[in-house]
């Protein structure tokens, strides 16, 4: 059995992006990472450009300037102003090549073709120069960036339509156990009604992974081994649930290793999720988490995700940790690692009562983890503790 941060390392080690990429047009990039670096076909901005509205001069040494013209935002008439002119202008304008400064209207006085300015005058005051933001041939973004709304904005901002993105993995994600029914169909008695396989399908999607096949297996060894066979062939990342621990009717393992699936590791010192196997087959990356719900979606956030995220290209593919002071007391029973369940609220964090790894009402308020490594027994109230934020918003 291997600890928390070995069993990290162990995923990160043993998963790299996929070395398939396809051209996407921008507007539906969102989540996706860039393959390669995308240069800038542009200035941004494209011309001196006014950063708001006033009167653009031509400098001299009075206070007085002649009114001759206006440029508004998109116009393409370059009035030439000569020393002592000025044009009216508004924010976004393209400033003539003629005038070296604008002068915001506040601090100007307007009598019909004369403005009387009240305010320290320097050249450049006021103008957003020629390629600020970026120069054209430079690079716009790099290689691994996860696209955002912000960057997709500013992609688009340079007249970018297509680029090269990292192609999101293949998943299948697979339940297992005669015990499990679908919700919305009576419940007899000894069932329960099956919750993980749609509680990961949303947590993949809401991470922007879309491309999932969801697979359920009943308690039997060649069932096991030919679905598991099939589905390992056809996907880049399977997510099983249930079965590999160590019951009579747990064939999930036993099947693993018989299909040839190199074991990374099974098992982790830690709660919930102790019987979490990880392993690779052939390009395929392969996680059997723990039946239990709470214990599932624990090991999803903190070794699934990781590797998911590493797997589609994204160089930041670790989860935002902070140091928060506890609103709680907490003693810890046994020598494992914990990852508790908690709300973190302005700079502070409360460990939520609940933290069974077979419950998911105290889960359905958390917002995030606070991490109990192995050498800390006890947690008391303002002390120090690391929280790890989950990536639910």
């Amino acid at each position: 059995m291997i600890t928390v941060e070995q069993a990290i390392k162990a995923v990160q080690e043993n998963t790299s992006p996929l070395e398939f990429k396809e051209t996407k047009n921008v507007v539906n990039t969102c989540g996706f990472v860039l393959f390669e670096d995308v240069f800038s076909p542009i200035n941004m901005p494209p011309f001196n450009q006014s950063a708001m509205d006033g009167y653009a001069i031509n400098i001299h040494d009075k206070t007085t300037y002649n009114l001759i013209d206006e440029v508004k935002a998109g116009d393409e008439n370059q009035p030439i102003l000569k020393t002592g002119d000025t044009v009216r202008i508004f924010t976004g304008a393209a400033v003539p090549e003629t005038a070296n400064a604008v002068i915001m209207q506040e601090k100007v006085t307007v009598d019909g073709q004369k403005i009387e300015i009240d305010d320290v005058v320097s050249k450049g005051k006021n103008i957003r120069p020629l390629g600020e933001q970026i120069k054209k041939g430079k690079v716009a973004l790099k290689k691994g960036i996860k696209l955002t709304p912000a960057s997709i904005g500013y992609l688009t901002s340079l007249g970018i339509t297509e680029v090269e993105v990292y192609k999101k993995p293949s998943i299948a994600v697979i339940v297992t156990g005669d015990e499990l029914i679908k919700a919305g169909k009576s419940l007899p008695y000894g069932k329960i009604y099956e919750s993980n396989s749609i509680m990961l399908l949303n947590a993949l999607s809401s991470l922007g992974f879309t491309n999932i096949s969801q697979h359920k297996i009943n308690d039997n060894y060649t069932n096991t081994l030919a679905k598991l066979d099939k589905v390992i062939k056809k996907n880049d990342m399977i997510i099983i649930t249930g079965g590999i621990s160590v019951g009579d009717y747990d064939f999930v393992g036993k099947a693993l290793i018989e299909l040839g699936v190199k074991e990374i590791f099974y098992k982790v010192k830690q709660k919930p999720g102790k019987p979490l196997f990880f392993g690779v087959k052939e390009g395929t990356t392969i996680f059997a988490l723990p039946g239990n719900p709470a214990a599932a979606l624990s090991c999803f956030y903190i070794y699934v995700n990781s590797a998911l995220q590493k797997i589609a290209g994204n160089s930041d593919y670790s989860l935002t940790k902070v140091i928060a002071k506890s609103n709680s007391e907490y003693i810890k029973k046994g020598d494992r690692a914990q990852f508790l369940k908690a709300i973190l609220k302005n700079g502070n964090v409360t460990i939520l009562e609940g933290q069974s790894s077979a419950m998911l009402h105290t889960f359905a308020l958390a917002n995030s983890f606070v991490y109990v490594p192995e050498s800390i027994n006890a947690i008391n109230i303002n002390d120090d503790v690391e929280v790890i934020i989950l990536p639910i918003n």
